[in-house]
């Protein structure tokens, strides 16, 4: 069975605009008036607000903008300062014939998407940006295959999402799939992987920094690997590390290690230092961690 989710990012039919002037005229709109049929354009483009009576007054919060023609208003080259309520009359009586809430944005692009595995091998983590934003709400629907088999992405935000029940070592690429829809259009986007490929642990945590009695150029570094690394018994990590002097804009990088501790040796003395960890799947597969915050230290100095 195939799985579906859809995140959709609601806003109120007739919502208040992004600005509140009229384009052409620089007239105030008042904003929100009530119940209104929601229409949505493209930025950029001549946008026409229909108006079912023919021509009529047409009028933008309290703000009469003039007589218009059948079919309706036109806004040529519409920007967010257009957005707002509008409505047409009757010209001799002043009867509303038409209340419109108008949005302008884009239809969405294809979805970028990335994936990692933090918590490799449990599972994968994604999510996807849109660039240019289109400005409107948008729903996406998220699947992933692997093989014949399809399955939720569980959402972990309005667009990133997570899955499971991951087959270590296959070499059949997994793949998501994300399409973005508004009221302007729908795009998808598909990014295969393979899953050992997308391997990035969490930074290390709980770096400690110490002295070494009777040592004054060498200083210990202890650290754990990532809480979301489930089994480090299992799937063990190798780790990088980066250290500077205070003041000194050139870091040094050694490594890799397979242990959790590591003794930096040849430092200067009385040097405060800065230090950094990061972390990676131990067969060198996927890529390294970000850094870990930074801990400091200065080497032993003798009384």
């Amino acid at each position: 069975m195939r799985w579906l989710w859809v995140v959709a990012l609601v806003a109120p039919a007739c919502s208040a605009p992004h600005n509140g002037t009229v384009g052409s005229t620089g007239d105030g709109d008042n904003g929100d008036r009530g119940p209104c049929t929601p229409q949505h354009g493209p930025l950029g483009t001549e946008v026409l607000l229909p108006c079912p009576g023919g021509a009529a007054e047409w009028r933008r919060g309290d703000t009469v903008l003039g007589m218009s023609p059948a079919p309706g208003l036109a806004l040529p080259n519409a920007s967010l300062t257009h957005e707002g309520h509008y409505s047409c009359h009757h010209p001799v009586t002043g009867e509303t014939w038409a209340t419109i809430c108008l949005r302008l944005g884009y239809p969405p692009p294809p979805p970028a998407i990335e994936c990692w595995a933090s918590s490799y091998p449990q599972a994968v983590n994604c999510s996807w940006g849109l660039s240019p934003d289109p400005l409107l709400d948008t729903d996406f629907v998220v699947t992933y295959r692997h093989g014949a088999d399809a399955g939720e992405c569980a959402a972990t935000g309005p667009r990133s999402c997570s899955f499971g029940d991951l087959q270590v070592f296959s070499l059949t690429p997994y793949e998501l799939n994300v399409t973005a829809r508004n009221a302007l259009g729908a795009a998808s986007a598909t990014l295969p992987f393979l899953l050992e490929n997308v391997i990035k642990p969490d930074p290390p945590e709980a770096l400690r920094v110490s002295p070494i009695p009777g040592e004054p150029q060498k200083l210990l570094l202890e650290w754990s690997p990532p809480s979301s690394w489930p089994f480090p018994e299992y799937f063990p990590l190798q780790y990088r590390i980066r250290y500077s002097r205070d003041n000194d804009s050139v870091p040094t990088t050694v490594g890799p290690y397979e242990m959790t501790s590591h003794i930096l040796t040849d430092l200067e003395p009385g040097s405060l230092h800065h230090i950094q960890v990061a972390a990676k799947d131990v067969t060198d597969s996927g890529e390294f961690s970000a850094w870990s915050p930074p801990a400091s230290g200065t080497p032993w100095v003798g009384l």
